[in-house]
């Protein structure tokens, strides 16, 4: 069994769609070499959305979702800057919009959905199914070249110059993203853990993916009532 494990977390690749239904990534140091990279041949962007689940103790900055090409090495970042408890979206290399007030806990699962429209700009949160304020960042321009989407670090280059003092400590789950805006009803059909429609992106239930150094495949960790 150790040797299983041992494997899966040094080395698993899934060539074809894997269904993580009920599973989690867990991220169990900080380090500047484990990240998972998930794989799609998507180059155009006009709008996304990304969808996903989190859990964490950490008390420092770090990174939860994190998208490059090689012309912009934040296309499309979420990311948590502890100092200030704001939840950052970055659009192409631009500092997208803060948003405060959210409820970030540590040790407890939280949604998180971002979008963000190319043709009016508009950024939105959605934390734990409360939308945030709209909020204009750039548009004119979609998200275009080869892209390159990370779990568990923040990308200041094309797919590498990872920050340890940024790199995600914890679990992850029900990663999903989508090219267009997904409705509100949507979003909160996925925050329920209700029937909704899958990323046509990145979809959890199909997800190819790469696991480099030290990530964990699990059974998802769940609280009983």
């Amino acid at each position: 069994m150790t040797s299983f494990l041992l494997l899966v977390m040094l080395t698993a690749c899934s060539a074809t769609p894997q269904d993580l239904s009920g599973k989690m990534f867990t991220f169990p140091q900080q380090t500047k070499t484990a990240y998972v990279r998930l794989n799609t041949t998507r180059e155009n962007f006009s709008a996304v959305t990304v969808c996903q689940r989190s859990f964490t103790d950490l008390t420092r900055d770090h990174t939860l979702f994190s998208m490059a090409t090689p012309s912009a090495a934040n296309d499309f970042l979420i990311f948590m800057e502890y100092k200030t408890d704001e939840l950052e979206i970055h659009i192409k290399n631009r500092k997208a919009a803060e948003f405060r007030g959210r409820d970030y806990k540590p040790n407890m699962w939280h949604s998180i959905c971002s979008t963000w429209d190319s043709v009016s700009g508009l950024v939105q949160l959605w934390f734990d199914g409360q939308p945030s304020i709209r909020k204009f960042v750039i548009s004119g321009s979609n998200i275009s070249g080869p892209s390159i989407i990370m779990l568990g670090q923040e990308q200041d280059s094309h797919g590498g110059g990872f920050d340890i003092n940024q790199s995600f400590v914890g679990m992850m789950s029900d990663v999903y993203m989508w090219d267009y805006i997904l409705s509100p009803c949507e979003i909160q059909r996925y925050v329920d853990d209700l029937n909704f429609t899958p990323g046509n992106v990145l979809n959890w239930r199909a997800l190819e993916f790469e696991i480099i150094d030290r990530v964990l495949i699990e059974n998802k960790q769940m609280t009983c009532f």
